[in-house]
């Protein structure tokens, strides 16, 4: 991992994207990393695009604002591809991560020419299969979190079981289904 990791997340109001955002910061501040992990909307409503965005360091992150040349972009709904420039200001060295059913070099062509790495991972799949509802945020940050190698994948899953249990004490029913939601989806991203 390089001293910094900037990610900026595209997804919709509702799917999770802030959330997951938040989550992974949360998860790699207990790991002992710096963190940033904010979100970027108006007053849209739900459905409506949003940004939200990390940057993960193992020093001080002095800068303060949005991220605009990542080294990772995860999109949450893949039919951003056709409204939203999800690709712009992305590294060639780094890499985007796209939410669909569809085969990565259905995508590609979708992505205005960038020539980086691309990972799909089928979102839904996984989680109706380990939580029966679909949530696209949990598949999608144990996705990322192989991807960019932000840190060891059993340490992300301790730290992730430690913050759901404490989260959702009173549902272990939810605790075990986001668990092997994020299981599945590291074994799941291509």
């Amino acid at each position: 991992m390089s001293n910094l990791t900037e990610i900026r997340w595209h997804g919709r109001g509702g799917q999770g994207a802030k959330t997951a955002a938040l989550l992974l910061a949360d998860v790699a501040f207990q790991t002992g990393k710096y963190v940033q992990g904010f979100p970027e909307y108006g007053p849209e409503r739900m459905g409506a695009p949003i940004t939200a965005y990390n940057r993960i360091s193992d020093t001080q992150i002095r800068v303060h604002s949005n991220i605009y040349d990542p080294q990772y972009v995860v999109v949450v709904d893949e039919s951003l591809l056709e409204t939203v420039d999800v690709t712009k200001g992305l590294k060639k060295d780094g890499a985007i991560l796209v939410n669909t059913e569809r085969a990565k070099e259905e995508i590609i062509p979708h992505l205005k020419g960038y020539e980086g790495k691309v990972y799909t991972i089928d979102a839904k799949k996984v989680s109706l299969a380990t939580m029966g509802k679909y949530f696209p945020n949990t598949p999608l940050l144990a996705a990322i979190v192989k991807v960019a190698g932000i840190m060891d994948e059993d340490i992300f899953l301790k730290e992730m079981e430690a913050s759901f249990k404490h989260k959702f004490a009173s549902k272990p029913e939810v605790i075990e289904g986001n668990m092997a939601a994020l299981k599945m989806a590291m074994q799941e991203v291509q």
